[in-house]
């Protein structure tokens, strides 16, 4: 069952307690008046898991860098724009000669040399995963989609066909306008960020390297006008939506992306 819409249903009652919980839960079951949630397979969290483990290790990483950054920045010593790969060794140039900063600063590159070294490992992983799946060697068709984002989206969704329309995906992912309507107030306001947090967020990046980065496609050229009546930021929003019910059509289809021509939706 909807966590949030049980939760909303039960909050009417004046007093709480286990016993009206259930008799609450027991009333919606017996209305009908609840909305089944999937449960995922063993393999979708198996794959989710080690996707989170991915999430968890760059998040430190980063943090990381940033305190190694702002410690540094006290001394008024400025790292600037640098590449992963030369971080370290700038770090220790600011900090050389001041015993204190050495101090402070080698156990924080010592922790993120490993940080990086095990999230390496797990990079290779996720592109191993994607490339032995047929499902995500479909998806990974379309430009902007990689390893994760693919492997993303085929987790969260795990059984196409609990969708009858791909165009469902939209609302389920979360990147549809919110709206709220009440006699003559009507007013419509962001996106409802409804379902998978991480998969939204995968899809806004792919949405962003397509339209920055991404090869001359029809899905580019729509994005790049709407773009420009619309404005950026609903532009990506609105390319992240389509692209979710296109990687649906290609999963269901069994096809791999056309860059010259538009699938038609169901």
């Amino acid at each position: 069952m909807e966590t949030r819409q049980v939760k909303g249903a039960l909050k009417a009652m004046p007093i709480k307690t286990d016993r009206r919980d259930a008799e609450g839960i027991a009333r919606l079951l017996h209305l009908g008046w609840f909305r089944p949630v999937h449960c995922k397979s063993v393999s979708a969290q198996e794959t989710r898991a080690v996707l989170g483990a991915r999430k968890a290790i760059q998040q430190n990483m980063i943090a990381l860098e940033m305190s190694l950054r702002g410690l540094l920045r006290n001394f008024g010593l400025k790292v600037g724009a640098i590449s992963r790969g030369r971080f370290e060794t700038r770090i220790r140039e600011l900090a050389d000669g001041n015993p204190m900063l050495e101090t402070a600063t080698e156990p924080m590159l010592r922790a993120r040399a490993s940080l990086r070294q095990e999230l390496a490992g797990l990079e290779k992983c996720v592109r191993q995963l994607a490339w032995d799946d047929p499902v995500c060697q479909r998806l990974m068709s379309m430009p902007g989609i990689g390893a994760v984002v693919a492997l993303t989206f085929r987790a969260a969704v795990d059984d196409p066909a609990r969708f009858q329309s791909s165009k469902r995906i939209g609302p389920w992912v979360g990147l549809t306008p919110s709206r709220s309507q009440s006699g003559e107030r009507d007013v419509s306001g962001g996106i409802t960020k409804a379902g998978d947090v991480n998969l939204r967020r995968a899809l806004c990046q792919a949405a962003t390297v397509m339209m920055n980065r991404g090869r001359s496609t029809w899905l580019r050229t729509w994005g790049a006008q709407l773009a420009q009546r619309r404005g950026r930021k609903i532009a990506m929003v609105a390319l992240a939506r389509r692209i979710a019910v296109i990687l649906h059509r290609i999963w269901v289809d069994n096809t791999t992306f056309q860059p010259d021509a538009a699938p038609k939706l169901a």
